[in-house]
């Protein structure tokens, strides 16, 4: 009895020591001789729009640069435009995706093109109680809604964005689709065979039950209701990979199921302070300000002949317009050139040609025409014209921008023109019409002395230069100081000039000897 127990324990020892050194190490753990290799951090919040697309194709260039093989998109987004998230999630998957380990770590929400993004990423990785889904296609006037054909379209398009992701990233496909439409209702059935659990549509559930367990098939997702899951959800159903506590447990993760090792902290890259700004004049109600202010400008510009201060402020208003067009890629070099050449056909209207005639109406057409090619993305060999329901929907925040402007100008040149003549402590500041006459008088833009009785002033009138006229400026005609314009030639301070054309509030004189 002493031998066999003997021996037993000399069997147990034995054991013991051969399988010591594997319980000594956790099944997890990435092995000693791990590759080392670098991550980056990639901050993608707020608004998901053209602005965020450039700034995250910058930012992974940059970080491509340094080495990175492992490029965490840190996610916390409501959504924004589909194009945009569309040109996102075919960088990251068509480029991005073949050179290095994309991961969407989610830290707050990613509804909507946020959840576009998110799956367009090799792995998710959730934050706690954070949230996925929601992806319905929206119109931006709320009164609007889509229905039939046109919803279908919206959607089917975006279907197949999930459809490409589930299938290159390997997430349950159905459970995808039933973030974008209501009508997909979506099943949890137990494969038998493999004993693990699959994802059906309901028009394609399987109906053989020797393969799969239908008679306890789980109902995940009802035909009336859009999918949005928690961290926790989406873990279960393997949309997510891991569920953290923060970023460092995102690496952990990834380090143990790929035996990795990180090499020190991950670089973090934020947008620059451009890039957002760049990012807030490119939306709708910065736009509609811009407009506004450029047109009402232009307004008191006309109606004050000469160059001054709304004349510059409209120039300034262009030139941001165009110029955040042109960065997030909206605008390309034929629709800068046709609005710069609309600008200066319009320019040779007003200080060189009387009249309004071909130059003006040509320089009209052109700035439209300019601006309306901006407001849709196309190569400059093609006419900007919408092609797609993303390009409609371009489309319709750049006009819903342009009208609100225009609104918006209507009613403050009106209450300017109706009310701004009448606050005198401006009374130095704002050019006071004279009244209709009769025969050779008209109605000009001119200053008077506010003691003095309203003047006008007539073809024939001589008068002197009170500032230099290059060839614009001002001279004056008895107590009236008027806004004009010499004939072909700059007139100095002190020259005598005689007023040889009114047109409307344009005031064309010439110099003259006086005897």
């Amino acid at each position: 009895m002493n031998d066999s127990l003997r021996k037993f324990a000399i069997v147990l020892a034995c054991l013991l020591l051969f399988e010591a050194p594997a319980m000594a190490a956790e099944p997890n753990e990435p092995p000693t001789d791990s590759p080392t290799v670098k991550a980056a951090v990639i901050i993608c919040k707020g608004m998901i729009d053209d602005g965020l697309f450039e700034s995250i194709k910058r930012r992974t260039q940059i970080a491509r640069g340094e080495g990175a093989e492992y490029l965490i998109y840190e996610i916390q987004t409501y959504g924004g435009l589909v194009d945009a998230a569309d040109n996102i999630c075919k960088y990251l998957i068509l480029e991005v995706g073949k050179e290095a380990h994309t991961v969407a770590y989610i830290t707050t929400e990613a509804i909507s093109a946020g959840a576009m993004i998110s799956v367009s990423c090799r792995d998710i990785i959730m934050l706690e109680n954070t949230t996925i889904g929601d992806c319905a296609p929206m119109i931006l006037v709320p009164s609007q809604k889509l229905e039939g054909v046109e919803r279908e379209k919206a959607e089917s398009f975006i279907r197949g964005l999930f459809d490409r992701a589930a299938k290159v990233n390997g997430y349950p496909r159905a459970l995808l689709r039933a973030m974008v439409t209501m009508q997909i209702e979506v099943y949890r059935v137990k494969n038998i065979k493999t004993g693990e659990y699959e994802f059906f549509e309901s028009v394609r559930l399987p109906d053989d039950p020797n393969e799969y367990d239908l008679d306890n098939k789980e109902i995940i997702v009802e035909g009336d209701k859009l999918l949005t899951l928690i961290a926790s959800d989406a873990l279960e159903y393997d949309i997510a990979r891991a569920v953290v506590k923060g970023r460092a447990g995102a690496l952990d993760f990834l380090a143990k199921r790929d035996g990795v090792t990180f090499a020190g902290e991950p670089m973090v890259l934020e947008t620059l302070w451009s890039e957002e700004m760049v990012r807030w004049l490119n939306s709708p109600a910065v736009m509609a300000v811009l407009v506004m202010l450029a047109l009402l400008g232009v307004y008191i510009e006309f109606n004050t002949p000469g160059v001054g201060l709304p004349g510059l402020v409209a120039v300034i208003c262009f030139a941001v317009i165009i110029g955040s067009k042109y960065l997030i890629g909206l605008a390309n070099w034929v629709e800068v050139a046709l609005f710069v050449v609309g600008v200066l056909l319009l320019m040779v209207e007003i200080f060189v040609l009387p009249g309004f005639g071909i130059a003006g109406f040509s320089g009209i057409t052109c700035i439209l025409a300019g601006l309306f090619g901006m407001l849709i993305k196309n190569p400059p060999d093609k006419l900007p014209w919408p092609g797609t329901p993303l390009d409609w929907q371009v489309f319709a925040r750049g006009v819903l921008g342009l009208s609100l402007g225009f609104v918006g100008f209507v009613v403050l040149a009106w209450l300017l023109a109706k009310y701004l003549p009448k606050l005198q402590f401006l009374s130095g500041l704002i050019l006071v019409p004279t009244g209709a006459k009769q025969g050779t008088e008209f109605e000009v833009s001119m200053t008077i002395p506010p003691e003095s009785k309203t003047v006008s002033v007539n073809l024939g009138d001589a008068g002197e230069v009170v500032s230099t006229l290059r060839p614009t400026g001002k001279a004056k005609f008895g107590d009236a100081i008027v806004d004009v314009v010499a004939e072909a030639e700059f007139l100095d301070k002190g020259t005598n000039v005689e007023i040889i054309e009114i047109h409307g509030n344009r005031v064309v004189v010439k110099s003259v000897e006086l005897n």
